[in-house]
């Protein structure tokens, strides 16, 4: 079978050895950044089916007004929209040997239930962000350090050349207050991308001593401060380019950063990640453990007047 075995010191050999320290250490990973700020979660249950709807109501056709006393009220009417999701499995997992399993120092089990955590974190923090990549609104600046273009139609039209500063911050929370992005949370927005692409925001911000407030409480994973009603989250899960028009790494070496407002990805949970043990097989010498999902994530507004997410893009 394919996973630790104890023949292999890769694979399990290693679990043992004379001076193997008792201190179990692991690889580092990311906390989830993107599937936190999912906003609708809901238990589907069983027998409902793979797709999930909800429901999108905008505002009323015709604007209300005076009334003059001899007149009738005027009336009106609103569009609902449908979104919606498909719910899928997701999973993984690792078998390992009863022989592994009895002569590790280290508890299998426990090393293995880490490991898978961490996988699942990153794989349904991945589809997550995907959702978030769908945004119709991109903007870049070309080579202003003051100034953005917006398009709408889910494609960056030109190559940034400069990093993201606050002369580009200052303009897009103008343009999301502009189109009436609801905020996140206490009047703030969040703004979402990798700890290089902050680094000129940082520096920018440091020689005015605007960016972190004191006694400002942080309270989202990666949240490094606040300026401009925005707080700036740092994930370093997604790889540069993924989601972005270029689709690989820009020219220039930063990266897109996600603007948002509330009410931006649906998550629609079947069944909660949990992890799994494998019933024993060949009389108890073949074991195994998976960590296993059932759900989906879809963006919330696809048209561009609603949408709730703006990237920092570049065509290349």
């Amino acid at each position: 079978m394919a996973g630790q075995v104890w023949s292999v010191s890769a694979d399990g050999g290693y679990m043992y050895a004379d001076n193997l320290s008792s201190k179990l250490r692991f690889v580092l990973q990311p906390l989830s950044k993107f599937r936190q700020f999912c906003d609708i979660k809901e238990a589907m249950g069983k027998n409902r089916g793979d797709t999930f709807h909800w429901n999108v109501y905008g505002d009323v056709t015709a604007q209300g007004g005076t009334l003059v006393e001899t007149s009738t009220m005027p009336e009106t009417k609103f569009t609902i929209a449908q979104g919606t999701l498909t719910i899928n499995e997701y999973g993984n997992s690792v078998p390992f040997t009863e022989k592994l399993d009895n002569l590790s120092e280290h508890p299998v089990n426990e090393v293995i239930n880490q490991v898978l955590k961490h996988d699942a974190n990153r794989t349904l923090d991945a589809a997550a962000h995907l959702q978030f990549a769908a945004t119709p609104l991109r903007v870049t600046s070309g080579t202003s350090t003051s100034t953005v273009t917006l398009t709408t139609n889910g494609t960056a039209t030109e190559t940034n050349n400069v990093a993201l500063g606050k002369g580009h911050v200052q303009m897009i929370v103008d343009l999301m207050k502009e189109r009436s992005i609801p905020a996140y949370d206490g009047g703030d927005y969040y703004a979402l991308g990798r700890p290089a692409t902050f680094r000129q925001l940082k520096q920018d911000l440091e020689a005015i001593s605007h960016y972190v407030e004191t006694g400002f409480k942080k309270i989202m994973n990666g949240e490094i401060g606040r300026y401009e009603g925005i707080r700036f989250i740092e994930q370093n899960g997604i790889a540069k380019g993924v989601g972005s028009t270029a689709n690989t790494t820009w020219s220039h070496g930063n990266d897109t950063v996600y603007f948002l407002g509330r009410d931006t990805v649906a998550e629609a949970v079947g069944t909660p990640e949990e992890i799994r043990g494998k019933i024993p097989g060949d009389f108890g010498r073949d074991r195994g453990i998976a960590w296993y999902y059932l759900g989906g994530f879809g963006i919330c507004h696809t048209q561009a007047s609603q949408a709730r997410i703006l990237m920092w893009d570049s065509a290349a």
